[in-house]
């Protein structure tokens, strides 16, 4: 999944799919339940002293020593690895059964580091679970006809079964024109306007589900969070996730709200949840003082803050200060080791559940 925002498309496979009404839950990738991104900074009605304030992120085993205290510790790490193994074994015996393995292709433009070190996790990604990957890499100055080429051989490869462009492309490229050429049969990213309007509506199942908002609901689900007639916030409301994570917590029953830049008095809409899952993408924007005690906090946030002790003279914080949150929440997912690794785990699960409709293999 990209780390930039991400612009609506539409393919010439629409109209073919319409009429169709996908019967698989919203949960398609069905895993047994057990016991980063950066995105562009939300300016909530909060001072900037507020906001700066720095909250350090205690280690995990520090709070796994206080329980009677401290917020349980959701292990993202943990939950991903899980995921990983029910996916490497159902890819081993898609294989074995049929002959097929599952395919994911990565476009690439361009050099910059973090895209390339998404990519390269991607790449690993797929080889640990025996996904095989493809990759395409073009250079700063290639042009969106030479992107559209490499896309348009995907969705007619017969071994892909997942293509994903890496985000953000070179400004001069129209992003929507290069995304509207995936297949949306292909868009394990799950941003495809169908995909995302079969999310909205009531009985109707999208074909993919965005991964990282994917990854907050299997957290919530594998740790035994109630969410049925629960109250929900998500701070946020990108395309890549606070719109789609409400929408889930909608579909699952929550009675949601959603806190954005306009949103007066966040503090008390947010005092108010059950659950919270902040993507706001300000570091240590939610203090203890905004939380309801017992609430469950999924924290999306990764950001870069100064920190002189540091090797690389930062450390990576989220958007809910942990120090403070800890003491007042049930739960909350950690940054880094909570929601990021789930993003890679969910893009492995789309592409064995596209690989799987495809090929009609149950």
């Amino acid at each position: 999944m990209a780390p930039s925002v991400m612009s609506d498309f539409s393919s010439s496979a629409t109209a073919r799919l319409l009429p169709f009404r996908f019967t698989v839950p919203i949960r398609a990738f069905q895993f047994q339940p057990s016991v980063s991104i950066p995105l562009r900074p939300l300016r909530l009605n909060a001072s900037r002293s507020t906001l700066s304030r720095c909250c350090s992120s205690p280690a995990v085993a520090a709070v796994a020593t206080n329980t009677d205290t401290l917020a349980k510790v959701i292990d993202g790490k943990l939950v991903s690895k899980q995921i990983k193994d029910e996916v490497a074994g159902e890819v081993a015996g898609m294989k074995e059964a049929i002959g097929v393995v599952p395919g994911l292709a990565v476009i690439l433009v361009g050099s910059r580091k973090d895209s390339q070190t998404y990519v390269r996790n991607k790449k690993k990604a797929c080889e640990a679970v025996g996904i095989k990957s493809y990759e395409v890499n073009l250079p700063e100055d290639s042009t969106e006809e030479e992107v559209i080429k490499h896309i348009l051989e995907f969705n007619n490869d017969p071994s892909v079964h997942g293509i994903l462009v890496q985000l953000p492309l070179p400004r001069y490229m129209n992003e929507e024109n290069i995304l509207n050429a995936v297949n949306i049969e292909k868009d394990v990213d799950g941003f495809h306007p169908l995909n995302i309007g079969r999310l909205a509506m009531q009985g109707r199942d999208p074909l993919f589900v965005p991964c990282t908002p994917k990854g907050c609901m299997e957290l919530l689900y594998r740790h035994g969070v109630e969410i049925k007639g629960k109250r929900a916030v998500v701070i946020g409301r990108s395309n890549i996730v606070g719109m789609p994570a409400a929408l889930l917590l909608q579909k699952a029953n929550a009675t949601v709200s959603i806190v954005h830049s306009h949103t007066k008095n966040p503090e008390e809409v947010t005092r108010q949840a059950d659950i919270v899952i902040s993507a706001a993408g300000v570091a240590n924007l939610v203090r203890g003082s905004w939380i309801k005690p017992g609430a469950v906090l999924i924290d999306v946030g990764i950001n870069p803050v100064d920190d002189a002790e540091s090797r690389r003279g930062y450390r990576l914080v989220g958007d809910i200060c942990y120090e403070e949150a800890c003491t007042v929440a049930s739960a909350i997912t950690p940054v880094p080791g909570g929601v990021g690794p789930m993003t890679i785990a969910m893009l492995l699960s789309n592409t064995l559940e596209s690989a799987k409709r495809i090929h009609d293999f149950k």
